[in-house]
Parts: C-alpha cells; sequence; structure tokens
C-alpha cells in the first residue's frame, strides 16, 4: 500500500527540473487528507501544465489512490514563496 505523500512526491519529482525542492506535507483531517504540494521557483508551470492538464492528472491518480485505501484525499499546490 503506497502512502499518499510519498505516491504524489515520487510522480512530482519526475516532472520538475529542480526535485530536491519538492516538498509534500500530508495533513489528515476528520475526513479527507490534504496534501499540500510545494516546488522550487520555476517547476510551477511544470506540476500545472497547459490548462492544469497536469494538475488535474496527479489529483485524479491521488483520488484513485486514495479511494483504493479508503480514503479521500485533496490536493493543494502552493505557489512558491507562500
Amino acid at each position: 500500500m503506497t502512502d499518499l505523500k510519498t505516491f504524489v512526491e515520487e510522480v512530482v519529482k519526475v516532472l520538475v527540473d529542480q526535485p530536491d525542492y519538492v516538498d509534500v506535507r500530508e495533513i489528515s483531517g476528520e475526513r479527507t487528507t490534504v496534501i499540500e504540494l510545494r516546488v522550487g521557483e520555476g517547476d510551477l508551470g511544470k506540476v500545472i501544465g497547459k490548462g492544469g492538464r497536469i494538475a488535474n492528472a496527479i489529483r485524479t491518480l491521488l483520488t484513485a489512490v486514495a479511494a483504493r485505501q479508503g480514503k479521500r484525499a485533496v490536493l493543494e499546490i502552493i505557489e512558491p514563496g507562500m
């Protein structure tokens, strides 16, 4: 069984130019787990993609992985510098 945080981290590190700056935090709530993702300067566009396609694909995969574990997860992409 894959940890949600590790799953997102591994997927995003492949996409970005600066994998050392990928920071993923998992915040477990009562019903939902929030995955916060921060990337290095210049990598935000690579994670979001044209029209948000890559971000939506990551969210879809995360939802599927979480559902297999009987959980609900939400991905929040935080802009660098925040």
